[in-house]
């Protein structure tokens, strides 16, 4: 059976505006992102999946582990860092519509973290916010059941690829197939799917919208449970899907001619710690997101440290020695 939802208007306007990315995407030959931002990328999705999760560890913790180096933290935090890595690292050698794919890939993303990982569950599951059971999850007998239907409609319903991505995270999330590391899964399959649509798709960090726009995120699987269908949860994933692939987008664009001239400038003006709105004071005429640009790109190459966070952020000369 179909799993049912609504193709709203919004889901149809955000489809276009994610086709459109996708266009600009090729009218720059843009396949992948360039290496470096292909790691930061990958880096942002492992962290933001598991943070939203419960994994403690930052971005500089999950960057020395992507470099085999050695951290202090909780042995499973560090493990389920470990697992993620693999796991995102073989995600072309997996088929999108193969349930035995599906479960291999649990089986790297949990190893060594639950009892039976790559197996469904074989026990009654609730799932709780505090002291309150939010969804009760289809008994265990019919998980294997369910998951089979689901993966049928993945395979045969001729609806959009980028739309079914987002109906099996939800169908996903209620069905709740495994003992643990069914948020993980949902998110990391998705991906998998929509890398058929669009091979850049491996490369966009969509975890770390999910993970800024938690609390919509719950609250877009809370309502489609109440209403029997996963419509709102499409609308809000489409939304993400597109916020992340044109966050890609922008961050790809080359460096414009005048870059090296203008952050000498600026950095010769500016000697003690400033903001983003001093910044853009002193090169007149450019846009917020050039300013962001400009402050991220001087960041990576070491000419300036920050500190602090989203408005509060400050700049300064890295300081040698």
């Amino acid at each position: 059976m179909k799993p049912p939802y609504d193709i709203t208007k919004t889901i149809l306007d955000l489809y276009g505006q994610i086709t459109e990315a996708l266009g600009i995407c090729q009218s720059f030959m843009l396949v992948k992102p360039e290496a470096r931002l292909r790691r930061q990328n990958r880096i942002k999705t492992i962290q933001s999946s598991l943070s939203i999760e419960g994994n403690t560890l930052n971005i500089e913790n999950v960057t020395a582990l992507l470099d085999n180096q050695r951290i202090i933290g909780p042995k499973k935090d560090i493990i389920e860092v470990q697992n993620a890595i693999k796991a995102y690292d073989q995600l072309n050698e997996l088929r999108p519509f193969n349930k035995n794919d599906f479960l291999s890939a649990h089986g790297i993303l949990m190893k060594d973290l639950v009892k039976a990982p790559g197996e469904y569950r074989k026990s009654q599951v609730g799932i709780m916010k505090g002291k309150e059971v939010t969804h009760i999850a289809p008994t265990s007998e019919m998980v294997p059941g369910l998951m089979n239907d689901l993966f049928k409609y993945l395979k045969e319903d001729t609806d959009l690829e980028i739309i079914k991505s987002c109906v099996f995270h939800y169908e996903m999330e209620f069905i709740h197939p495994f003992e643990d590391g069914n948020g993980r899964m949902g998110r990391y399959w998705q991906t998998r799917i929509l890398m058929k649509v669009n091979p850049i798709f491996e490369f966009v960090p969509i975890e770390k919208l999910i993970k800024d726009h938690q609390k919509e995120y719950y609250q877009a699987l809370s309502i489609s449970d109440n209403t029997g269908k996963s419509t709102v949860f499409i609308e809000f994933m489409l939304n993400i899907i597109n916020q992340a692939l044109r966050d890609t987008i922008n961050e790809s664009k080359p460096a414009s001619p005048d870059y090296q001239k203008r952050t000498e400038v600026a950095l010769s003006q500016l000697d003690s710690w400033f903001d983003r709105k001093e910044y853009m004071k002193v090169c007149k005429g450019i846009s917020s997101a050039t300013a962001s640009r400009d402050l991220k790109q001087l960041i990576e190459e070491n000419r300036i440290e920050s500190t602090g966070k989203g408005r509060m952020t400050k700049y300064r000369m890295e300081k040698s020695g």
